[in-house]
């Protein structure tokens, strides 16, 4: 499986996409990005694009008024994200990220992983 990874350019337009939001840590994931609110992924970069969590109706609205792309990769594209070109326009961009922030902030906060036993 071929995993794409985010030039420069396209990580900092990432970043200054979600500067400012509250509460979000935004962590390195396979040479990508991920942006996270209690543990869950709202938003990611994989390769050149920007993928979101939305709430079904927000998702439906996105994917019938523009292009979308899949995010990940093609032989496996992440179910539940739909994405769009990360040098997309911010202005176009960042009410769709407020609109995964606000919905993924909803969901009930991802546990942290228990160590296995060693053997």
């Amino acid at each position: 499986m071929q995993m794409e990874k985010a030039t420069e350019t396209d990580k900092e337009q990432f970043r200054s996409l979600l500067a400012g939001l509250p509460g979000i840590d935004i962590k390195p994931m396979f040479g990508n990005l991920g942006g996270f609110v209690n543990g869950n992924m709202f938003a990611g970069l994989f390769g050149s694009t920007l993928g979101l969590k939305l709430a079904d109706a927000d998702r439906d609205e996105l994917v019938n008024n523009r292009e979308t792309l899949p995010f990940g990769p093609a032989e496996r594209p992440m179910g539940g994200y739909v994405g769009l070109p990360v040098q997309g326009p911010a202005e176009e961009l960042e009410p769709w990220v407020a609109r995964a922030l606000a919905h993924v902030a909803t969901l009930p906060p991802k546990a942290p992983k228990t160590a296995k036993p060693k053997k």
